[in-house]
């Protein structure tokens, strides 16, 4: 690191758990964010201004006026802009030695499992059942590391799925697709606008914690938080053994 980078990074640098070494693993890591709305913004301002490498970020919608009560990452001056384009010019603000991939289309799991191939860590911050069975049938083919979060209303929820652990569950375990799930979506029933801006920051600390090997992460966890009461419950997920994506059979 040079000198820039070690006074920007100090306070990490600070830190036993991290020191040099840790920091110099981050800015050689690489996370893939879906969906750049409102989880999606803190976990990309924190992965940013921690020095992660590189992030990609992908959506493939606009910025609307109705975002800007909860997605920080947009402003009224990006107003029809992609969200990933949007993005990348707020996060190069934050911090230009980073790489911001920006991705606007709406992927196919083909073409989304070729870009996770070269990603760390996958961060979901979609707000479609689809987007996340498809995640976590990617993250699972690839073995990679799922940080999983959702908000509506009053009420957020986060979990990790470590798929380089076999013992790991998976998204599925913990809701089973049916088919039959009732979408819940902020344009419909509203949300608190700080309850994304605490689970997105709680699923960025989840992703450092990934990436440099620290503490416990919520793998065989779920949290959920009601805002409303202060309160966070924590409970237990175990891999069922008759899962159609990780089970073994």
């Amino acid at each position: 690191m040079q000198d820039n980078q070690l006074e920007r990074y100090s306070r990490h640098i600070l830190l036993p758990e991290i020191e040099y070494a840790g920091q110099e693993k981050l800015l050689n890591s690489h996370a893939l964010i879906v969906g750049a709305g409102g989880l999606g913004s803190p976990v990309a301002i924190y992965l940013a201004s921690s020095g992660v490498g590189t992030l990609t970020v992908c959506d493939f919608d606009d910025v609307d006026l109705s975002n800007l009560q909860r997605q920080i990452l947009h402003s009224e001056s990006t107003i029809g802009i992609n969200k990933a384009v949007s993005a990348k010019h707020f996060l190069n603000k934050v911090n230009l030695e980073i790489n911001v991939i920006p991705v606007e289309g709406k992927l196919d799991i083909a073409s989304m499992k070729k870009i996770a191939t070269n990603a760390d860590v996958i961060i979901d911050c979609s707000d479609n059942f689809t987007t996340r069975y498809a995640l976590n049938q990617i993250a699972f083919d690839l073995k990679k590391p799922l940080v999983s979060g959702a908000a509506i209303k009053f009420e957020g929820q986060l979990s990790v799925f470590d798929f380089r652990n076999p013992l790991s569950p998976c998204y599925e375990c913990l809701f089973p697709d049916t088919q039959d799930d009732q979408e819940l979506r902020c344009s419909d029933h509203g949300v608190f606008a700080p309850l994304v801006g605490m689970i997105g920051s709680a699923q960025a600390a989840e992703v450092i914690k990934i990436l440099l090997s620290i503490g416990e992460t919520l793998v065989g966890s779920l949290g959920t938080l009601d805002i409303k009461s202060m309160k966070w419950q924590m409970f237990t997920v175990k891999k069922d053994p008759a899962c159609k994506v990780c089970s073994e059979k």
